[in-house]
């Protein structure tokens, strides 16, 4: 069985198609479209000024505020296309159009709206998110930064990490403590720092990860002053907010047509390896091929769930999981079907497929535990799901 889109679907995939051609050349295959070093943050920044020009940028968004008013089923088409094709991004559609614009769109004032969703929508703004902290990951809403109120002003102490591109974002969203009396979910506020390379009292320090990339920060705060102006809800009422924003962070579509793209370039590389190499693997690609379009196919129910108003909970931490888990899988088989060589990084030119398959293993071990860890998505399922009480 073969699900497609509409006509009018199918169109528009053949119009982002060819956009996406014009632009990046072929399809990359590297599962994780990180973007680490200045030439590929040059690259993503220049495709998203492409993207603007068309108004592709926020194609979910309503016309008022700068988007196209895409259908679901078109929102697919692009999250799809997309991950394919392994699209770069600065921060200013993950975290814009993603996270915060949706989010100012719910919740902003008119004055916020007004001042930064176009700057999303023209990739002026690239976004970062102020969440974690050491000793508050899963159990976020343990955060401990200090946010005081003086006057007109939000004073901030305290510290956030994991913040993912932290070092070339202009912009934040942030969550502070500002009642540290209140029960833990009840003292919390959200806020936007502006400007974040320019604020006096923020310091970002590189946190390079295992693949040897630098991709995550830890940013500290010395009596960092933000307007109060810059508040989205109301002060102590930021958990709900911040809430409303991971709603949005919860897809897949992207991650399984990016898996699927190295899926066939490991099966054009097992075609010209030797018989003994090809019988080894050759099953085990048809397993991850099949364990793949489950996952598309329940990334197609979550939109399908969308589409029908309902709020596809406990089934996108489903996707999470099984997403996750499967791409861990299929990058640690490849390394092992290469051989070898198969270690060998993308800095090494004799590493086979430009060493996108260690790289991609080594930044597939930590998607287990970002965007809320799969231990808590399957306490989501247990609970959302499955109607099982609290343990």
């Amino acid at each position: 069985m073969e699900l497609r889109f509409g006509e009018k679907e199918e169109k528009l995939r053949q119009e982002v198609r060819a956009f996406l051609k014009e632009q990046l050349g072929e399809p990359r295959h590297r599962g994780f479209a990180s973007v680490s070093s200045d030439e590929e943050f040059e690259l993503a920044r220049k495709f998203n000024q492409e993207l603007a020009k068309r108004g592709w940028i926020a194609p979910a968004w309503p016309k008022e505020y700068g988007g196209l008013g895409a259908s679901i089923f078109e929102q697919m088409v692009f999250n799809e296309e997309f991950g394919y094709w392994g699209a770069p991004d600065t921060g200013t559609r993950g975290f814009g159009v993603g996270m915060i614009g949706p989010t100012l769109i719910i919740h902003g004032t008119e004055e916020q709206k007004k001042k930064y969703l176009p700057k999303i929508t023209s990739g002026e703004h690239i976004w970062c998110q102020g969440y974690s902290e050491p000793g508050a990951g899963s159990d976020l809403a343990s955060l401990q930064t200090r946010a005081v109120r003086e006057g007109d002003y939000y004073v901030i102490n305290g510290q956030k990490i994991w913040t993912s591109g932290g070092h070339r974002a202009n912009q934040m969203f942030a969550l502070v403590r500002t009642d540290p009396d209140a029960p833990k979910h009840r003292g919390i506020t959200f806020l936007i720092i502006d400007d974040i390379k320019n604020t006096p009292g923020i310091t970002i320090r590189p946190l390079i990860n295992m693949a040897n990339r630098h991709h995550f920060n830890e940013v500290f705060f010395e009596d960092v002053r933000v307007p109060v102006s810059n508040r989205v809800g109301e002060e102590n009422r930021g958990w709900y907010v911040g809430m409303t924003l991971l709603d949005f962070e919860r897809s897949g579509i992207g991650t399984t047509a990016a898996q699927r793209r190295t899926l066939e370039v490991l099966a054009d590389w097992l075609r010209g390896a030797h018989p003994d190499i090809r019988r080894r693997h050759r099953l085990k690609l048809a397993d991850f091929v099949i364990a793949n379009n489950v996952g598309r196919f329940l990334g197609y129910r979550i939109g399908w769930l969308q589409s029908q108003g309902r709020v596809p909970n406990y089934e996108a931490s489903v996707v999470k999981i099984f997403q996750s888990e499967l791409g861990q899988r299929i990058y640690n088989w490849a390394v092992n079907m290469l051989g070898l060589a198969g270690q060998l990084m993308p800095e090494e030119p004799r590493a086979p497929l430009y060493g996108d398959m260690p790289e991609n293993y080594l930044e597939s071990v930590p998607s287990t535990i970002y965007s809320g860890t799969n231990e808590i998505q399957r306490n989501i399922i247990a609970i959302r799901g499955l109607g099982l009480p609290r343990g």
